[in-house]
């Protein structure tokens, strides 16, 4: 993972790393850094990512390397997925909302 020359880590963050997990992620990130380029999405802020990696210390030494010599591309709505099932009329937001009160007992 070390020798692309570009590599992609979709989704960060949809499940936690453990400590394990996240030093190895450390140790990709600081191995590639100036040497590769990174391509990464997240639904989660880079606020978040200490819950992500589990320790604050960590998310700031990956997020150090990360966001040097970066360019951020930040978007905000809804997700083309959903808002083409919207119009479809399968989906709507009362749904997800139920499915976040479900989830969050």
């Amino acid at each position: 993972y070390a020798k692309p020359k570009l590599l992609i880590v979709d989704e960060l963050g949809y499940l936690p790393f453990d400590p394990n997990a996240a030093h190895l992620f450390f140790q990709l990130v600081s191995r590639r850094y100036e040497r590769g380029s990174r391509l990464i999405t997240s639904n989660r802020s880079v606020g978040e990512w200490g819950e992500v990696f589990g320790d604050p210390v960590v998310a700031t030494a990956i997020l150090d390397r990360l966001l040097h010599h970066s360019h951020v591309i930040t978007i905000r709505g809804d997700s083309y997925r959903l808002r083409e099932k919207r119009r479809a009329g399968i989906f709507n937001s009362a749904n997800l909302n139920m499915e976040k009160a479900h989830d969050a007992r």
